[in-house]
């Protein structure tokens, strides 16, 4: 093996592991040393030491395990440098834990505390974010760049705002948590229906961040800990009337996550779900997904409670990844059930998705109506609007002027699967040569 495909190799191997254990490893740190930063950095300090070590050594038999063992020791070192007392005290928990299996040791933690009702890492993390002292736009972002590891620009850009501004909220979270000494623990009954509603928002944009604009899946991994940590969830919450939400989440997870192999085609292409083979979607899971879907209607009658906006995505979900084919989904129930979410849930991109499914249930004019009246700012960046817009006037034949749109979603598009898309789009209209509309 020449060095350079050595090098590939690991590059290869180590990036598979960090998606894999990168949430085990922070979410264990924190819980070790209370530090948010020193946790982060501890993992891409082993990071960057395993991208020196491996290369001469060889990879070893247990990747993750030498992860963890090297975030944990750049970990011991930062607190040694920092010899607090607080720190200090930090340190020797995490000095003594490194010979023990983890398991034990977050078992002797939570037993000490008395506090948590689920031994799990990842979990108490997310609902640590999602403490009612922090405003809920900082508890999503602060999980999405501590779970899910996601840069600072993709956060902003998730939530339609300026990095520098992002950056801000994020720092100020942390400070608050700090400051007022939130614990890291999943909290007792009482306290789990103030917390659940932020932690479902969390989930949701965890699992979505697995897939780039699109829906081009590009990390697995944050998908499907997504779901292990919804069904996680709806375990804790049984009997609790917040449960339909809980489910109509899990629901919504499977159905989209059902089609995950058909989303890209072999050349790594963008493949619409019209044209996706609907033969290969799985159907074991889309079934789980109708069954959590029923036992969310079930749990809702039994609390009287209302619905909520997460299953009402989950029954929007659920006529895609149950229609036999394109033609037969009903698009007319799928913008009744977009209007219905409109109400529950305001937001400019419920608006444009209603839009695009009564273009689809009405005609592409009733579509391009809807889109006219639609106007906010926090769309000006998004590309799916410009490509919602060209592709409802492809489909009235005005070629012309869906070219402009197809350009503009181009230029704002964030994977490079769906610039190789519209790219194509643009390539075939400029063939046709000309307006249909007018023939």
């Amino acid at each position: 093996m020449t060095d350079s495909t050595a090098i590939a190799e690991v590059r290869r191997v180590l990036a598979s592991t960090v998606a894999v254990e990168r949430l085990r490893i922070v979410a264990t740190l924190i819980c070790r040393t209370g530090e948010w930063d020193l946790a982060e950095d501890a993992v891409q300090d082993a990071v960057t030491r395993a991208l020196t070590v491996w290369p001469d050594r060889g990879i070893p038999d247990n990747p993750g395990a030498w992860l963890t063992t090297a975030a944990r020791n750049a970990a011991v070192d930062a607190l040694r440098r920092a010899a607090t007392d607080r720190r200090t005290a930090a340190r020797a928990a995490i000095e003594a834990d490194i010979d023990r299996e983890d398991a034990e040791a977050r078992g002797a933690a939570s037993a000490a505390e008395d506090e948590g009702v689920v031994d799990d890492d990842p979990l108490r993390l997310i609902f640590t974010c999602c403490h009612p002292a922090l405003p809920m736009e900082a508890r999503v972002a602060l999980t999405l760049r501590t779970v899910a590891g996601l840069e600072v620009d993709e956060i902003a850009r998730a939530f339609l705002v300026s990095e520098p501004a992002m950056q801000k909220r994020l720092v100020r979270a942390r400070a608050r948590i700090r400051d007022a000494g939130i614990p890291y623990r999943v909290p007792r009954e009482e306290y789990l229906p103030e917390r659940t509603q932020g932690v479902l928002a969390v989930l949701y944009l965890l699992f979505t961040e697995g897939y780039a604009g699109g829906g081009v899946l590009v990390r697995t991994e944050l998908s499907e800990e997504a779901i292990r940590l919804g069904r996680l969830l709806a375990t804790l919450m049984a009997g609790s009337p917040l449960l339909p939400e809980v489910l109509g989440l899990l629901a919504l997870m499977l159905f989209q996550h059902s089609r995950a192999e058909t989303r890209l085609d072999e050349a790594g292409d963008l493949v619409l779900m019209e044209d996706q083979d609907r033969g290969r979607w799985d159907a074991a899971m889309i079934g789980e997904a109708v069954a959590a879907l029923a036992a969310s209607e079930s749990a809702r009658r039994q609390f009287d409670s209302v619905v909520g906006p997460y299953r009402l995505q989950a029954e929007i979900a659920r006529h895609h990844a149950t229609a036999p084919s394109p033609e037969s989904t009903d698009f007319a129930r799928v913008a009744e059930l977009y209007a219905r979410l409109a109400r529950v849930a305001p937001s400019p991109v419920v608006d444009l998705n209603r839009a695009v499914a009564v273009g689809l249930s009405e005609g592409p004019l009733a579509g391009l109506a809807l889109l006219d009246a639609l106007e906010d700012a926090r769309l000006e960046s998004y590309h799916l609007l410009p490509a919602a817009r060209a592709d409802m006037l492809r489909r009235a034949g005005r070629d012309t002027e869906a070219l402009v749109h197809y350009a503009r979603a181009l230029d704002l598009a964030p994977s490079d699967p769906e610039r190789r898309f519209l790219a194509r789009r643009i390539a075939e209209l400029r063939q046709s040569g000309g307006d249909r509309s007018s023939l």
